[in-house]
């Protein structure tokens, strides 16, 4: 590798580090002062707080990746065009296609590490952030609601519940069906369901059993009854974030698991483990455009490059973030949500390269 590859390899790399160095400390210190009195209030250990601070930073930094050395990019680029080095370099016959190699070695790193974190640092993170913002930071943590959960618990049985409240572990509009290939054996159907604690067991109210025998149907009904049933009460809690706790190998099996048993959130998985992929492949994307952009020495200086660049990664976060939710919220595709804005700024970037090396 030549001088030249070290020198923008190594700007790219520390600039990189740097920014990540000077945001993740704003960020904690925005958090904290925004949630400081509620984890007062419910009384969260410093050790807590420290752990939760370390989780936040891998969970965000997670997140970021692609903006921060979006940024990060045009910033050190557009300080070798303010001092007319990138000048410099291509008129020593170095063509831009050659100019820009280091820029994708340093691409090829940054992704790499982003790959391993998003597969397998981030989840253990996020399991940690999540579990302590329910656990301290939440107004109504103790009133977490689901609706309309429909799980098929195994091959045979299936479970349906309009509501589900934690707070007094209460559902409302409960169905249990059994299933022996393709016929129908049982149906019970209840007004409400409790999980009773000290029994392990569900109290059914307004109890109805519909049973299905040779053709024939019997009927068991009962005001109240008190039922073991085979299912655990997180089936009637699905946590939405739980994707995002999963390393790959592990996320592969929970999603393919989830879709046998019905769950209304395969959309919110899916934009999960697809993103595990797109996200390195951003990187690329994004340190194009940003050495497209910013190469060029402009009369305004750096700041019309930093101001022309935030603009684009906003674009982008709004892209990326309305499709997901798209994508999570309804039956849009998942490959489509999380793959549109890299094909969108893939276009974006060929073009602004071409027109860079013109």
């Amino acid at each position: 590798m030549k001088i030249l590859d070290w020198y923008i390899l190594k700007r790219y790399l520390i600039t990189f580090l740097m920014m990540l160095l000077l945001f993740v400390p704003i960020g904690i210190t925005v958090d904290l002062a925004e949630k400081v009195g509620r984890m007062i209030e419910n009384e969260a250990s410093l050790g807590e707080v420290a752990f939760y601070y370390i989780n936040f930073t891998v969970y965000f930094a997670n997140l970021l990746f692609p903006l921060f050395l979006f940024l990060s990019v045009i910033w050190f680029t557009s300080k070798l065009a303010n001092n007319t080095e990138i000048v410099a370099f291509l008129s020593s016959g170095t063509s831009f296609s050659r100019f820009l190699r280091p820029y994708m070695i340093g691409a090829t790193i940054v992704a790499g590490f982003a790959m391993f974190l998003g597969m397998y640092l981030a989840p253990i993170a996020s399991q940690g952030f999540n579990e302590f913002k329910f656990k301290y930071l939440k107004k109504n943590k103790n009133v977490q609601q689901t609706r309309d959960v429909y799980q098929q618990i195994n091959d045979n049985d299936y479970i349906y519940v309009s509501n589900f409240i934690t707070r007094n572990k209460t559902g409302h509009k409960f169905t249990y069906e059994h299933f022996e290939g393709n016929e129908l054996k049982y149906k019970i159907f209840a007004d409400n369901i409790r999980y009773i604690e000290e029994d392990s067991m569900y109290r059914l109210t307004s109890y109805l059993k519909r049973s299905f025998e040779n053709g024939i149907e019997t009927v068991e009904q009962e005001n109240r009854k008190l039922m073991d049933l085979p299912f655990e009460l997180e089936d009637l809690t699905p946590v939405q974030y739980a994707a995002e706790t999963k390393s790959y190998g592990e996320l592969l099996k929970f999603i393919a698991a989830e879709k046998r048993r019905g769950s209304p959130n395969i959309g919110r998985y899916e934009v999960v483990k697809l993103k595990k992929w797109s996200l390195p492949v951003s990187i690329f994307i994004l340190t194009i455009i940003a050495v497209a952009v910013s190469s060029i020495k402009r009369r305004g200086g750096m700041g019309v490059n930093l101001a022309l660049g935030i603009s684009i990664a906003m674009i982008y976060v709004f892209f990326d973030k309305v499709f997901g939710v798209m994508a999570e919220q309804s039956n849009f595709p998942a490959v489509i949500a999380v793959w549109f804005p890299n094909v969108l700024f893939g276009i974006l970037a060929v073009y602004l390269l071409q027109k860079a090396k013109r």
